[in-house]
């Protein structure tokens, strides 16, 4: 028996309700969430201010009628429009971390979290790393969570699209790194000239046309920018790959993310020694090369741009 809405007032209450519309209308969780009680926990939690969670005793607590009426028609949203809830909310996490995102940038859910937390070891001495690139940055989460667990680090955070670089300069003030980090236009490394780095980070747009054509319909509340890669997914990869060499410092790495197009690249370059990241929580096709690799196979890379 259904739970009569005016009964529902506890923060526990809300989730289940929350669970219950979002498994009935079956909608897609992908977005940082991979379920529906994950899903309307996040909603309820964000909107009443108990995240990050520190004390699971917050669930019994009464939510007050202005705040259980703006949970409910988030629900709503979610339920009729399929916007993911962090557009709703306004707000993702990230590496631990809490990030500004609207519909001008991807949601953050890259396994590049995991490697950030492990401070790319063993390919990567933090004591070293003095200056980072984050290419394709979108809303600067990878970048700024590279920033704060490389105190030491300057960052620069390149992205072609201006709206996302908006949102990007929204986070790097939000976490109080304007001295640290910079965000700047640049079409991957063309506004870069003259810049290299010890770390080169990247998550481009790497969904292929067929793929992109099948998504659930949230994907299609995100910039295509973001996602369209090419008819293949690999379009702006083999360009990353043919032009990073050039700007990064002798002992740099290169970590680029491609999903699932990675049995794609991995076809396209039998011969390169692509080192695919392994994960303990979820996530694949991010591969590491060096700046010795790069060059030692560039002209395998550049021949793809011709």
């Amino acid at each position: 028996m259904t739970i009569k809405l005016q009964e529902i007032n506890t923060i526990k209450q809300l989730v289940s309700e929350g669970a219950r519309l979002f498994e009935v209308a079956r909608l897609y969780f992908g977005h940082g969430t991979g379920n529906a009680v994950d899903e309307a926990a996040y909603i309820v939690l964000s909107i009443t201010n108990n995240l990050p969670l520190t004390d699971e005793r917050v669930f019994e607590e009464i939510v007050d009628a202005e705040l259980k009426k703006k949970i409910l028609a988030t629900f709503e949203r979610r339920v009729k429009e399929k916007i993911p809830a962090a557009y709703l909310i306004g707000e993702a996490w990230f590496a631990g971390l809490a990030f500004f995102v609207n519909d001008d940038v991807l949601i953050p859910r890259s396994p590049f979290a995991e490697l950030i937390d492990d401070a790319f070891t063993p390919w990567v001495d933090i004591d070293r790393v003095e200056h980072i690139l984050d290419l394709c940055t979108g809303s600067g989460c990878i970048g700024i969570a590279c920033a704060v667990y490389f105190p030491n680090a300057t960052v620069d955070l390149a992205d072609i699209s201006r709206p996302a670089l908006n949102v990007a300069k929204k986070n790097i003030k939000r976490h109080g790194l304007e001295k640290r980090v910079d965000a700047i236009e640049s079409n991957l490394f063309a506004g870069l000239a003259g810049k290299t780095y010890d770390l080169i980070v990247s998550n481009p747009p790497y969904v292929g046309h067929n793929e992109l054509s099948a998504l659930p319909e949230e994907f299609y509340k995100e910039p295509r920018l973001g996602l369209d890669g090419g008819v293949s997914g690999l379009d702006l990869v083999h360009k990353i790959l043919a032009n990073a060499s050039e700007h990064l410092n002798d002992g740099g790495v290169l970590y680029v993310e491609v999903g699932n197009t990675d049995e794609v690249l991995q076809r396209c370059y039998p011969k390169v020694p692509f080192l695919w990241q392994e994960f303990d929580h979820g996530g694949h096709g991010v591969f590491m090369l060096t700046k010795e690799q790069l060059l030692e196979y560039k002209s395998q890379f550049q021949a793809k741009l011709t």
